[in-house]
């Protein structure tokens, strides 16, 4: 067994083009290119077990050499991807599921009848690779680069393979996200954690593929710097796979979510005071103004426009077309992978950071309560769309982490301030002025909010 450690960019034929001959990966090419051409039948159950078991078995044809492969789905966060693989080369083009003993078929699977495996789906690429090499500080860093093409066939289905995939082979992780940013710097790649077994899947079966990711563990007992990391993590994972989603079948109800990924993950950021100073969190806070600055009007005016939901697909290829989000999402891994939130922050900071979760969140709760102020938006309900910044930032921590809080009735006060929020974005007319009001009344009487409010 081999742990694989990559990630995956999505590309465009241009810009597969474009990566062969890129001046960074031209200057670290130890190899030169290499092309190859690979033919892989992947196999499960009827029921799909192997899919539901959270493995890929494949079946490779390389040349003259067959290869039995066997990968589990590991961990997957934000486009970076650690998966455990078997590999066995075969002296014929037949799988032997004698091989798939219990050192590496899952538990789950023990009375599962191997016999019934039968092909499912395939991926036909070429592949061109090379081994990219450098100095990192006294380390050494060796990766292998391949620019696949093709294609992913299901029955009638099929859907084209163009991606770039960077595999670690010597060197720490963060160097595969550095090298990735410095790529995605000035060409379009998008990070897409949705693997070629995936793809295959989602054809045969459009409903398999899974868009949402487990909520993290974060308890009361958790610091917040390790809260905020798990936190950050999810949404920028599930932003990713929301949007990669989204292209792929267009509809609206994705690109809305996608947004409030991108919504929670700002307020999230601006949430820590001086546990992050904002001389850390400065590029990311304006690459996401910029997203939402596109983004959100858009997102808001289709809600009652059918028009702009129709054309919001091909707004979005465009902006999968420019390096803007995929170097935001690069980047913003590396600075989780790295803390760097942590980088030049005070003794008091860093006590912040090692607070338990629930101590801090509760006292932060309580200080959001108090600066909104809600009486006086009674009478000026109009005026409410000013505080969503602090509305957003209560919202993300009660979304994700209200176990962690010390107020009662705390399912109740997310959902009643998730309606304030609802109302505070939307068109203004008489009756969003009434529903506003009734809203605010409705919230002040909670008793989980008077107990902040006196906090």
């Amino acid at each position: 067994m081999q742990k694989e450690t990559e990630i995956k960019l999505r590309a465009s034929r241009d810009t597969l083009l474009a990566l062969r001959d890129h001046p960074l990966l031209k200057k670290r090419n130890k190899s030169g290119w290499q092309r190859h051409a690979l033919t892989n039948q992947y196999f499960d159950t009827d029921t799909r077990a192997l899919a539901q078991a959270r493995v890929a078995l494949r079946l490779r044809r390389d040349g003259d050499t067959y290869i039995q492969t066997l990968k589990t789905r590991g961990n997957s966060v934000a486009g970076l991807s650690e998966r455990n693989e078997w590999d066995w080369y075969l002296d014929a083009p037949q799988l032997d599921p004698s091989r798939l003993t219990d050192d590496c078929w899952p538990a789950s699977l023990a009375d599962l009848d191997k016999q019934r495996l039968a092909p499912i789906f395939t991926t036909d690429f070429v592949r061109e690779k090379a081994e990219i090499a450098w100095g990192r500080g006294k380390a050494k860093v060796v990766i292998e680069a391949a620019l696949d093409l093709g294609q992913v066939v299901a029955g009638e289905a099929q859907e084209e393979i163009c991606e770039l995939e960077l595999e670690l082979r010597q060197g720490e992780p963060a160097a595969l996200l550095e090298l990735a940013a410095e790529l995605a710097a000035d060409l379009p790649l998008m990070p897409c954690d949705i693997s070629k077994a995936e793809r295959g899947y989602r054809l045969h079966d459009p409903a398999s593929y899974v868009l949402s990711l487990p909520l993290p563990l974060v308890t009361a007992q958790t610091t917040l710097d390790d809260a905020f990391a798990a936190l950050a993590w999810h949404l920028l994972g599930s932003s990713q796979r929301l949007a990669e989603q989204y292209r792929f079948n267009g509809h609206w109800s994705l690109l809305s979510e996608w947004l409030e990924q991108l919504i929670d993950l700002r307020a999230l950021l601006g949430s820590l005071g001086q546990a992050a100073p904002r001389a850390s969190t400065r590029e990311l806070r304006e690459s996401l103004d910029g997203l939402l600055d596109s983004w959100r009007p858009r997102v808001l005016d289709g809600a009652s426009d059918e028009r702009v939901r129709h054309t919001a697909p091909a707004l979005f290829a465009d902006e999968l077309a420019q390096p803007r989000w995929g170097l935001f999402s690069l980047r913003a891994s590396h600075w989780l992978l790295g803390r760097d939130w942590q980088e030049g922050r005070n003794d008091r900071g860093n006590r912040q950071g090692a607070a338990e979760l629930g101590n801090w969140l509760t006292r932060e709760l309580a200080e959001e309560a108090k600066a909104l102020a809600l009486p006086s938006y009674t009478n000026r309900p109009e005026g409410l769309a000013e505080q969503l910044p602090r509305l957003e930032r209560m919202r993300v921590w009660l979304r994700l982490a209200r176990a962690a809080v010390d107020v009662p009735e705390a399912d109740r006060l997310y959902g009643e301030l998730s309606k304030l929020h609802a109302l505070a974005t939307a068109a203004t007319d008489d009756a969003i002025q009434q529903a506003r009001t009734e809203q605010l009344r409705t919230l002040q009487s909670l008793k989980s909010w008077k107990l902040l409010s006196r906090r």
